[in-house]
């Protein structure tokens, strides 16, 4: 099974996941296309060199909305750092704990615990937020930009969103 998820890179929250039992781009565009409408387009869009990422379906998707594309470097998973730690997490925290035996078990697992995750799990790095408080405390929710020349703060991204970028894997 392949999963793929898009993640608000401040708070860590998942916006929109989808599994599928073939590497086809068409579960990455439905993911991708779910996050932009139920939270608006982010300025960047960054994902690792995989097929489906790379794919005219999935950056059609990006370039029709005038989202800049930025993919990690070949072979550098610390690019990409963000889906990693959550992909351990998932594997960690439910994978290997609950070892489904079906996709609709793992899709059912998931579910919940992408509803954990985002709701009931505080992160560190997030001054043990959750990553829906996070996101929801953020001017208009996604990240805040911190201008060090002039020391303001800057809220990116025209919607209550994604912030500046959001990243797929």
């Amino acid at each position: 099974m392949y999963l793929t998820a898009v993640i608000d890179w401040y708070s860590r929250k998942v916006l929109a996941w989808r599994l599928s039992n073939s590497l086809d781009s068409s579960f990455c565009v439905d993911c991708l296309e779910e996050a932009i409408r139920k939270y608006g387009m982010p300025e960047i869009f960054n994902t690792d060199q995989g097929v489906q990422y790379t794919s005219d379906a999935f950056t059609s998707v990006l370039k029709s909305h005038e989202i800049r594309i930025s993919m990690d470097g070949r072979g550098r998973a610390l690019d990409n750092v963000f889906v990693e730690r959550l992909w351990r997490n998932v594997k960690q925290e439910d994978l290997y704990l609950k070892g489904y035996e079906t996709a609709v078990e793992m899709m059912r697992g998931f579910a919940q615990y992408f509803q954990f995750y985002n709701t009931g799990r505080p992160h560190q790095s997030l001054g043990y937020k959750t990553p829906d408080e996070a996101y929801e405390s953020s001017i208009g929710g996604g990240a805040r930009i911190i201008d060090k020349f002039s020391q303001k703060s800057v809220s990116e991204g025209s919607s209550e969103a994604t912030g500046p970028q959001q990243e797929a894997a």
